[in-house]
């Protein structure tokens, strides 16, 4: 397994050397170390490490604050502040880059390893997210892949086809896609998901009902029935007339 590259950003020489010291104890690679802002910027740029350690307060005219938040926006790198201030002040000015944590000077060895662990797998996770997110959008946006979904099961994407669906039913902060042999309970929202589906395929009855109109076989009112469904579906006042301009009524 690599080692974690981590750039040092420190004005103060002593220090900056003790915390090297301390993290190659603790098995990590230290890519360089600066005293100012400005480099800090540069190194990160050249040596892409996996996550920076920013004192807050540099010489010079950049803040670690400000160059942290240049990093974080130019190279998505996670940020650990250096402190030895942790009034309030200095900490809802930090707080607004979005750091990974806060190390209090002076720190023990435990305290920096928990730290930065604790970010790196934050800042992993975020990206799994963030990709996943990005893969999803770029199958909706994709017309090819109008007839099909994928949505999230036991840490898995599935493809699911749209005309397998039966109903969409919401469940507070969740929505449980029903198809005929499987259920599906992710968390998203009514709005999100009939946006996904088309409209001239799915029709929205009720505030926590989204039905397959081709899986219609009977209306008893205030309730619809679909194809080997027991489970009958309300039909909410203010959607009646969507309803009844979607079906071939004679």
């Amino acid at each position: 397994m690599s080692k974690i590259n981590i750039l040092i950003t420190e004005d103060e020489s002593i220090v900056a050397k003790d915390i090297q010291m301390s993290l190659k104890k603790l098995g990590y690679n230290v890519t360089g170390i600066c005293n100012n802002g400005e480099d800090a910027i540069r190194t990160a740029e050249e040596h892409r490490p996996d996550i920076v350690l920013m004192d807050i307060m540099l010489k010079g005219d950049m803040s670690g604050i400000d160059a942290a938040d240049q990093i974080r926006k130019r190279l998505n790198i996670p940020i650990i502040f250096l402190t030895a201030y942790a009034d309030e002040s200095t900490l809802s000015k930090a707080k607004i880059t979005e750091p990974y944590g806060y190390i209090i000077k002076p720190f023990k060895e435990i305290d920096l390893r928990t730290t930065i662990e604790m970010a790196l797998y934050k800042h992993q996770k975020e990206d799994e997210v963030k990709k996943e997110r990005d893969f999803l959008y770029s199958i909706v946006e994709n017309k090819d892949a109008k007839d099909i979904i994928f949505v999230k099961s036991n840490s898995r994407l599935v493809k699911v086809r749209t005309k397998d669906i039966y109903f969409v039913e919401a469940l507070k902060d969740y929505v449980v896609i029903n198809t005929s042999n499987a259920r599906y309970t992710i968390h998203s929202t009514m709005k999100d998901i009939e946006r996904k589906l088309s409209p001239n395929e799915f029709i929205r009855v009720h505030r926590s009902f989204i039905v397959r109109l081709d899986k219609i076989v009977a209306i008893e009112q205030p309730n619809l029935i679909l194809e080997d469904e027991k489970k009958p579906i309300p039909i909410g006042g203010s959607y009646k007339d969507d309803l009844a301009k979607k079906i071939n009524q004679v």
